[in-house]
Order: structure tokens, then sequence, then C-alpha cells
């Protein structure tokens, strides 16, 4: 595991550019399904399990943004997880969060919260506003079969942490994890290798970015329209990435503007075995963890 948080060159033109030869295409889009998880938090499930093996290492990603309270106000009560990593990301309102280990901190607009459940944690999260606007994305990313029951951890990122940079044609890009054009984000995995870039690209404006053919990769488009290959890609759609041996990253264009999350990570190839918050390899360790959970074990 490795922090990076407080590296950032917000507002300067990168000195790293990545130059690629060839793009990935567009393998497929799709929009996500209108649920609601917690106490009631309507949200839209744009990755689920029925793309954990095909986006491996990610097994879920929710969107949530209303500026109604009704939507959000009654949060996520204490609830259990183990065997993955959420990352919960804001883009704008406050969420209050504690856990089983005594941890508290308050997730406010452009922060992000990342945690790795390892063994097992309870926690909440609660929406501090009875008013405006709350949006965001809670991605989950697996842990290797090794690491499944490692001692739980997780850190707050401020906006102010997470490093920044804008390329020559004017995109502006917040580097959450992994690196992209020599600037490492807030936090690095060696396992899975995790890239997750929040992109704002103005009316005209394109992105390179260099990925690993062997990494799964998709784009949510969360304003706007972007292009990927000839494939116009609209506002809340997700599209995952070709797996082009041929390829060597992704070239994003947006005519009118657009803000877009580009994910990428290197595919652990394990047996998934999920129910509910328990995301394990095998059934005999999701019934272990039912078990831990039932008996006041699992934290």
């Amino acid at each position: 595991m490795q922090i990076n948080a407080g590296a950032r060159r917000e507002g300067a033109n990168v000195s790293h550019p990545e130059q690629i030869n060839r793009t990935r295409t567009v393998e497929r889009q799709l929009m996500g399904n209108a649920t609601s998880d917690g106490a009631g938090v309507k949200l839209t499930r744009v990755l689920d399990q029925q793309l954990q093996h095909r986006l491996d290492p990610f097994l879920m990603l929710d969107a949530f943004g209303s500026d109604n309270p009704d939507d959000y106000i009654a949060g996520f009560p204490d609830h259990p997880h183990r065997g993955f990593e959420t990352i919960t990301y804001m883009i704008a309102g406050r969420m209050l969060h504690r856990d089983s280990a005594g941890h508290q901190g308050l997730l406010e607009s452009g922060g992000v919260q990342w945690m790795t459940a390892g063994r097992g944690v309870i926690h909440s999260e609660i929406p501090q506003q009875e008013e405006g606007v709350m949006e965001g994305f809670q991605l989950w990313l697996n842990l290797p079969a090794k690491d499944k029951m490692s001692e739980p951890w997780y850190r707050d990122f401020t906006a102010a942490d997470l490093p920044r940079f804008t390329n020559d044609a004017g995109t502006k890009v917040t580097v959450i994890a992994g690196t992209s054009h020599g600037l490492p984000g807030a936090v690095t995995r060696e396992a899975t290798m995790p890239l997750y870039l929040d992109l704002h690209l103005p009316a005209g404006s394109q992105f390179t970015q260099a990925l690993p053919a062997g990494h799964n990769a998709f784009v949510y488009v969360y304003r706007g329209t972007v292009s990927i290959a000839g494939s116009s890609v609209p506002l809340q759609h997700l599209a995952i990435l070709a797996n082009d041996p041929q390829a060597d990253g992704v070239l994003i264009k947006s005519m009118q503007g657009a803000r877009a999350l580009l994910i990428a990570g290197r595919p652990l190839n394990e047996s998934i075995v999920q129910y509910g918050p328990f995301v394990m390899n095998t059934e005999e360790e999701v019934y272990q963890a039912m078990s831990d959970y039932r008996d006041g074990r699992l934290a």
C-alpha cells in the first residue's frame, strides 16, 4: 500500500504528457439501474455483479446525486463489509462516517474516503445536510485472496489532498489512484494497480492515458458527452473499453464539454463469491463471514 497525498500540480500543465500509438475502442455501452440502498438512499447501480468478471478487479460502482433530501437524508446506517475496498468520492455534499474501530470523519465536496474492509468492519455513512445537492460515487475494488482477511484500514482525503494537473488541451485531471502523466495519485495498490481519474474536459478538448493491454478499463460520463475511437458516449453511460492487445491507451475527446471517470485495473483472475456486503473466494468463506457477523466476531 502506498499513500501519495500532497503531490499536486493544480493549474499547471503536465511535464510528462502521455503519447499513445493506438487507442482502445468501446466494446459496449450500458446505463445503470435505478435502485436504493442503506435506509432508502436513491442511487444508480452502474456496475453490478453481472460485470464483475468482465471488469475484474472492480465489483460495483454506484452513482448518487439529488437535490431532494428525501432521496438521501436517511443515509447508510451501520452495515458490515468483508473482503474488498470501498472508494467513496464526493462531488458535492457532506457525509459523516463512523466505524466499529472508533474512526470518524467528515467527507466533504471533492474529497475521497478509501477504506479497506479486510477481515471485517461495520460502519455508517450519514448525510450532514438537510438541503442542497448531494452527489458522488462509491466504487468497490476487490482484494486478492491473500489480503481478504487483512487488518481493516481507511484514509480520508480532502479535495486539497488529491493530486491534480491540467494537460495542454485544458483538461483538468484529479488523480485519485494510480499514475497519470507522471503524477502519482493519492493511493497506489500493487496487486490490482487501480487507476482512478476524474476528468473535466472543456469544449473541444481531449485527453490521452496510457493503459496496460491486460488491464480492464471503463469510462463513466456524468456530465455532457465524450467520444472514444469514433463512438459517442452520452451522459450517464458506462463505456467498457475493449482489451485490444495492440492498443496502448485511450484517447477521450469532448466537443461540447464533459466530465467523466476513467477507471482501470489489473484483473485478479480469482473466483468471486459475493453475498451482499461480503465478497470472498469460496462459499464457505462467505458462510463464515455471515456467521462471524451474526455472532459479533466480524469486527
